[in-house]
């Protein structure tokens, strides 16, 4: 009865989520709060979350102080320079434009945030690609690619879930796994190389001549207005250098012929379904927004600097050393408590939708948990496996992880599926910490699912058809993902 209800409580909350008739944080409160009813135990209710909540609550502070800290540092511009920096080595070779936009990606996706990775790479290189003709789905494939992978950070998502779906260090989950992380960034770094090699045989090779390299070159992203993409950089010439002197070309771009505005940042291809509008507070890197603190710049680098690396030498659990990153950059970029009191409200949407989600999600998996659904689950997966298979179990969660995480939210895998694996890797003596290494390998590919919001956010901007997104990119990231499982194996992570 209760395998019966267990399955039936996960797959009543999957076809919700997915099917979008209810909200994640609602999923999570109240399906399970009528499955428990359901087999008998409503009364332990309160019980379930309060214990849930109590095991919960150091995820959802490192998330919330994380989103908090990464937030005031692009307010400040940490982020501007190394932007315009990546414009500079771009200048205008295909190759090292593609190149480029894997490189910004990744390392705008220190923020944890999806939808400002994508926001403010595709606002920087947009340009560049339309002027220079390179193909707009080797950018967004490229970017959704590398995002995936740094998605994998504890206050990315995905960690902080197999953390809390597990009762699990998030640091302990996430350390061990750099290596195999860093293998898989280097394959998509890699892979934008040969990508960006065929764009160059593709359309030649390009160089902007005098004055126009460096307009390029200092090219910065301008405020835009809610619901937008930053307006167009300044007009480029561009001349084609091919083999054959008679197929060399000049082509001018003018602010008025070839104005590059990536059009509404929220707003989803024909066919793709609705797209979520980006946060109204969102500027861009605009090079006059009053929260630039140039400065303080050093102090910031070094700051980030200093705390990722406490971080991975876990000096300190990673929800107190963001708790403390967050309270000392806010006090030294904003001494005055109306600004303080303006970037947390800033970035207040995020933290209630991620904070509510962990705490709502103490109902799920104390309701799974105490009512004893999980091991009657589990009872039953492992009877189903075959008896070779299950040492293997974390082989087998990391390759279903491509699959599920593309098919399902990373809330109905990690809360809904993960906690079912575990239990069958348990019994045969896998570590809960293998089988949750192993579910973050399919987080490339889950980039580009049509259920995560933020791709949307990056097709709109780009002017892709999400089914060609899909068609480029499907092939690119799971590959970049069974890289990263197999380079786990190989270094004994899992």
């Amino acid at each position: 009865m209760l395998t019966f209800l267990g399955f039936a409580m996960i797959a009543t909350f999957l076809v919700l989520i997915m099917m979008k008739k209810m909200s994640p944080i609602a999923a999570l409160v109240l399906i399970p709060a009528l499955f428990c009813v359901f087999a008998g135990k409503g009364a332990h209710l309160g019980d379930y979350v309060i214990e849930g909540v109590g095991k919960l609550a150091p995820t959802a502070a490192m998330l919330m102080f994380a989103i908090v800290y990464f937030g005031v540092m692009i307010d400040v511009g940490l982020f501007d320079p190394i932007v315009r920096g990546i414009l500079r080595f771009c200048k205008a070779d295909p190759m090292r434009v593609v190149v480029g936009t894997a490189v910004l990606a990744a390392i705008v996706s220190l923020d944890g945030d999806g939808s400002t990775t994508f926001m403010i790479t595709v606002s920087a290189m947009y340009p560049l690609y339309k002027r220079l003709g390179l193909s707009l789905v080797v950018m967004t494939g490229v970017a959704a690619t590398a995002n995936g992978v740094m998605n994998t950070l504890p206050w990315g998502g995905p960690t902080a879930r197999a953390a809390t779906a597990l009762k699990l260090d998030a640091a302990d989950i996430f350390v061990p796994m750099i290596p195999a992380l860093a293998v898989g960034l280097l394959f998509v770094f890699v892979l934008a190389y040969v990508l960006g090699v065929r764009e160059r045989r593709r359309v030649g090779t390009l160089v902007l001549p005098g004055q126009v390299e460096s307009e390029a070159a200092e090219a910065e992203l301008v405020p835009a207005a809610p619901g937008t993409a930053a307006a167009a950089a300044p007009a480029v010439a561009v001349t084609s250098e091919s083999p054959s002197p008679s197929m060399s070309t000049s082509v001018e771009g003018s602010a008025g012929s070839t104005a590059c505005a990536a059009g509404p940042a929220g707003a989803a291809p024909h066919g793709s379904g609705p797209a979520p509008a980006p946060e109204d507070g969102f500027q861009g890197l605009d090079p006059d927004r009053p929260t630039l603190r140039p400065r303080l710049y050093w102090f910031n680098a070094v700051l980030t600097v200093a705390l990722l690396t406490a971080m991975i030498m876990e000096l300190l659990p990673i929800p107190v050393l963001f708790l403390l990153g967050a309270a000392l950059a806010l006090t030294v970029n904003f001494p005055h408590m109306p600004d303080q009191k303006a970037r947390i409200a800033a970035h207040a949407d995020n933290v209630l939708n991620v904070a509510g989600m962990v705490f709502a999600a103490a109902v799920f998996t104390g309701v799974l948990t105490g009512t004893g659904m999980v091991k009657h689950m589990a009872d039953w997966l492992v009877g189903a496996i075959p008896e070779g298979m299950g040492p293997h179990m974390a082989l087998v969660t990391g390759l279903l992880s491509l699959p599920l995480t593309y098919f399902m939210s990373n809330d109905g895998f990690y809360f809904g599926v993960l906690p079912v694996l575990a239990e069958a890797g348990a019994a045969h003596g896998v570590s809960p910490l293998e089988i949750a290494r192993a579910s973050l390998v399919g987080q490339a590919l889950h980039m580009s699912s049509p259920l995560v919001p933020a791709v949307y956010v990056l097709v709109g901007m780009a002017k892709v058809e999400f089914g060609d997104h899909t068609r480029f990119t499907v092939k690119w990231a799971a590959l970049t993902s069974l890289v990263v499982l197999a380079a786990g194996m190989v270094f004994g992570i899992i």
